[in-house]
């Protein structure tokens, strides 16, 4: 289990990133055969992915809903070019995967497949934590930095990210 930091702290990235959301909806629990294979495609994925950092994912945290069963993924990329790469890659497991899905489920309306990407712009965002082990953007970047001075609220947070955006290469 990780470490719980009990102060407040925030976290900073040099230059864009990217938050990718994706998640299933199981709609019908009694079709196992179909919702089954794209429940267990997404732990293969992220193995290969926590195996190769370079692809570009930075962090994932996956979260369950129920009832209707229903999963989230967070996740943080260095780039949209890394995401896209994994997720169109023949030699990576995404791309198998969702033409099996295509296939085995496609439109049926037996299980809900979605996600979501944010392109994220340097001085654009801000994080806080309390009593909490790195999470989110903070465990994608391991930067944790006390949360005191004008760390201290989101609006000054979000005013130092705009004042002087940390560039990458600088």
């Amino acid at each position: 289990m990780p470490s719980v930091f009990s102060k407040r702290f925030t976290t900073e990235i040099e230059g864009p990133f990217v938050v990718f959301l994706i998640g299933m909806r199981i709609n019908k629990v009694s079709a196992v055969r179909k919702w089954l294979p794209a429940a267990q495609a997404m732990p293969r994925m992220l193995k290969v992915l926590r195996e190769h950092p370079e692809k570009g994912c930075l962090s994932s945290e996956t979260f369950f809903r129920f009832p209707p069963l229903q999963t989230i993924l967070v996740s943080y990329w260095r780039s949209f070019d890394h995401l896209e790469r994994f997720a169109r890659n023949t030699d990576d497991p995404h791309l198998a995967a969702w033409h099996e899905f295509n296939r085995k489920v496609g439109s049926d309306g037996t299980v809900g497949i979605w996600h979501e990407t944010y392109r994220v712009e340097a001085g654009s965002y801000e994080t806080f934590y309390n009593n909490m082990p790195a999470f989110g953007l903070a465990a994608a970047t391991g930067n944790i930095l006390p949360a005191l001075g004008r760390r201290n609220s989101a609006r000054e947070r979000m005013a130092m990210a705009q004042e002087s955006p940390i560039v990458e290469g600088a």
